[in-house]
């Protein structure tokens, strides 16, 4: 971790923990860190975290979707983590592709040599098959598995360290978050679950046509390689090309917003890695009248179990139309805050935060402000953090982040409204409620035969035999008698004296 440190500080990263707002000793040790190692006065915060590693990188991928947290200059900077990082040369990727195919040459006319799209654990490079389908190839960096078993090590450590702390680090649970973001990694390092991931993606958003999904070459695809149909379109990351495209970019922004709202609240299961370098417009054609968006790398998915589904939709639509005291109740229904606090008192908290904001566009929010507030509420009333709602909470704030850059206009919540109050009434309806315990009866009458059959095994016919009269109890081991093995020698020796008499 102090090496760590040092290479971020060495990339000027640390700077922005030298302000004076902060407390004398973060000053002091992220002056001591940047000591004698040359660092810019401009914060290269893509170097620094590309130095520290692949778990940093996707850090900085999640704060790269939000200028309006960090600022336009520091969103830039870190946006080049998402696909611009160096590639490794041709020639050492070469050989895995042949370790795959005997030679590659025998499944693909070509591919081309330099990478389109270079991240922290892959690269993609452009392909032609042997039956002529342009197709893109995610091939693992050589050697990714021991730098992230690595560094997930150290990650374990210090979060083992900073929880025994107690107080406010044991309400943060960072063991456990470590925990959650151990597995979102180990799924990414293996491109088989990739695959399936898109697969099943596919299958949800069928209904989401100006959502696309490419499809999976699965005779092609192995543990470290990834075989998808190529996506002719242009990435959001691309300022100048979104720039110059004329295209309808408030329904751009509404597919986007549904397209994820259907994911995550109508299936569970949702893209959970939605910034702006897996994201492309594909521009009218082919059958289409309209632009579409196109989404690419499936490493790390989310799912969230139907009931978590209904408290969620609950709290969104709760904050969006101020029925602050729905949403506190909520939150101690699913055992969000402890049950010792107030709700009324909680609702009270919530609508401080909430109401200065509702019916504003996300620009004209404060949002240092409103994290401010939030974090406040969570410290005031004991709330332990959620490692099931983590990738959740990370990638609805991509998804708002990119429907920003694809339209700077865009209310995120006015889009959300609708689909979720739609979705709430026919979840929670009373035709729901009805169809929810015909199927929960329904179950339970298909056990009724098992059980009964249990409890026949369980409780016999009796028998003919007329039953036992009970036995006195065994005499108690007097204290201080003999042992057994005496016993036994004693009667070993009285069988002996029998047969020597007869």
């Amino acid at each position: 971790m102090l090496v760590w440190g040092r290479r971020m500080a060495r990339h000027g990263a640390l700077r922005p923990f030298e302000d004076r707002r902060l407390p004398a000793a973060v000053r002091l040790v992220a002056k001591i860190a940047r000591f004698g190692s040359g660092a810019p006065k401009t914060p290269d915060f893509a170097a620094g975290l590309a130095a520290v590693g692949p778990a940093a990188i996707k850090l900085g991928q999640a704060l790269a979707t939000r200028p309006d947290l960090i600022g336009i200059e520091a969103a830039t900077d870190l946006a080049r983590l998402q696909d611009q990082l160096p590639p490794i040369p041709f020639s050492q990727i070469e050989p895995a592709l042949n370790a795959a195919y005997g030679d590659w040459k025998t499944r693909f006319q070509s591919i081309e040599p330099i990478a389109v799209a270079a991240a922290s654990i892959a690269q993609v490079h452009k392909a032609v098959t042997s039956e002529g389908r342009t197709v893109a190839i995610k091939l693992l960096r050589p050697g990714i598995e021991a730098d992230v078993t690595s560094a997930l090590a150290t990650y374990e450590w210090g979060a083992g360290h900073i929880e025994a702390l107690g107080g406010e680090f044991a309400r943060l649970r960072p063991r456990a978050i470590i925990a959650t973001f151990k597995s979102w990694i180990e799924a990414e390092l293996d491109l088989r679950r990739e695959a399936a991931n898109a697969s099943e993606l596919a299958e949800i958003l069928a209904g989401e046509a100006d959502f696309v999904v490419p499809g999976i070459d699965w005779q092609r695809s192995t543990r470290r390689i990834l075989v998808i149909d190529w996506i002719d379109g242009v990435k959001v990351s691309d300022r100048a090309a979104m720039a110059a495209l004329d295209v309808d970019r408030a329904a751009l922004a509404r597919v986007l917003v549904d397209g994820f709202l259907a994911q995550a609240i109508a299936k569970g299961f949702f893209h959970a890695d939605l910034h702006q370098g897996n994201l492309f417009i594909i521009p009218p054609g082919n059958g289409a009248d309209h632009a579409r968006i196109g989404v690419i790398d499936f490493g790390i998915m989310g799912r969230i179990n139907r009931r978590a589904r209904l408290y969620l939709a609950e709290i969104l639509h709760g904050l969006v139309t101020g029925n602050y005291a729905r949403v506190a109740e909520i939150h101690f229904e699913a055992g969000y805050v402890p049950p010792h606090h107030n709700p009324a008192a909680f609702a009270t908290a919530l609508r401080a935060v909430g109401e200065p904001i509702r019916g504003r566009q996300a620009k004209d929010i404060a949002i240092t402000d409103l994290l401010e507030g939030l974090f406040s509420i969570t410290r005031s009333f004991d709330m332990p953090v959620q490692p099931h709602l983590l990738l959740l909470q990370k990638t609805m704030v991509m998804v708002e982040g990119v429907a920003l850059t694809i339209d700077p206009h865009v209310n995120m919540w006015e889009f959300a409204e609708p689909y979720v109050r739609d979705w709430v009434r026919d979840e929670m309806g009373p035709e729901a409620v009805i169809a929810d315990n015909l199927v929960l009866n329904f179950r339970a009458l298909r056990q009724l035969p098992r059980m009964f059959r249990q409890w026949v095994a369980e409780n016999p016919m009796p028998g003919a035999a007329p039953p036992q009269a009970p036995l006195p109890p065994l005499p108690q081991k007097a204290v201080g008698g003999w042992s057994t093995p005496w016993l036994l020698l004693a009667a070993g020796l009285g069988a002996a004296a029998a047969v020597l008499l007869a």
